[in-house]
């Protein structure tokens, strides 16, 4: 795997391909935008946790092998929506905004990819245009593989090909409660209980409660579910008020499920 600076769109969409310097990366040493660069998808952290990443060793020498590595800044597009789709990103750090727009220009988020998520998938695998925009929420560092070499890879490991399966299936899903969420909810408080339902949680047998991680801000949120920031905002204060929910940093403890559902039964 080689590694990269890249900080601007433009060098993201129009630079030719060219051969990637390895970036060996020293005690002290400053890297770009502060991230704790990956220098390979061998020695990754993240390889036993993340879908894509937790594949043999062989499929990840292979893997690593055809990959390119750069870092860009917060706000950097990786692809647009509509552009023909070129390859595969793998984020190494930090995360990325999937977004779809309307002529209008009004955007909604599709979903969030975090750290060891692959992005441009379908698009890439099927051939037709990204069907929506990739942009950095925070700096990051990603993989680039391209359309030819990654369905290559696909075909001579089948494990890796089932991973890609699983994404893909996973990607359906996200459309599946976006549909949701904007279809099928009818207020704007129906809408927000429905994404607090629906988030990942643990439980906590001896509250009573459950327990997930938010990492997205009030505004992600509205853009996800078709509100506005200051009413998700609100609805947030007005949730925590009547005891449904707690909010810790991050952690969002939702206290009262039975409450929640009772605002989508109607």
């Amino acid at each position: 795997m080689r590694t990269e600076t890249t900080p601007t769109m433009t060098q993201v969409k129009a630079t030719p391909p060219r051969k990637w310097r390895i970036m060996r990366i020293q005690r002290n040493m400053k890297t770009p935008y502060g991230l704790q660069l990956i220098e390979s998808c061998l020695t990754c952290p993240m390889k036993r946790d993340e879908l894509f990443c937790d594949l043999s060793q062989t499929a990840l020498e292979g893997l690593d092998a055809i990959s390119s590595s750069a870092t860009y800044p917060k706000g950097a597009l990786l692809f647009v929506e509509g552009q023909a789709a070129r390859g595969v990103f793998i984020i190494c750090n930090g995360r990325v905004k999937l977004s779809a727009s309307s002529a209008d220009g009004k955007s909604v988020i599709l979903r969030i990819a975090e750290s060891g998520e692959v992005v441009g998938l379908p698009g890439t695998i099927s051939g037709k245009p990204y069907e929506v925009t990739a942009e950095a929420l925070e700096p990051i560092q990603a993989n680039f593989i391209s359309r030819e070499l990654f369905l290559q890879f696909l075909k001579q490991h089948g494990e890796a090909a089932v991973r890609a399966a699983e994404i893909l299936s996973d990607i359906y899903h996200a459309t599946y409660q976006e549909v949701r969420y904007l279809g099928l909810s009818g207020s704007a408080t129906e809408k927000l209980a429905r994404f607090i339902l629906d988030l990942p949680a643990v439980a906590d047998s001896a509250k009573g409660t459950l327990r997930a991680t938010v990492t997205l801000t009030h505004e992600e949120i509205a853009e996800m579910i078709g509100l506005s920031r200051e009413t998700v905002s609100r609805l947030f204060a007005n949730f925590k008020r009547k005891k449904y929910i707690e909010v810790h940093g991050s952690a969002l403890v939702i206290a009262d499920k039975a409450g929640l559902e009772r605002i989508l039964e109607g």
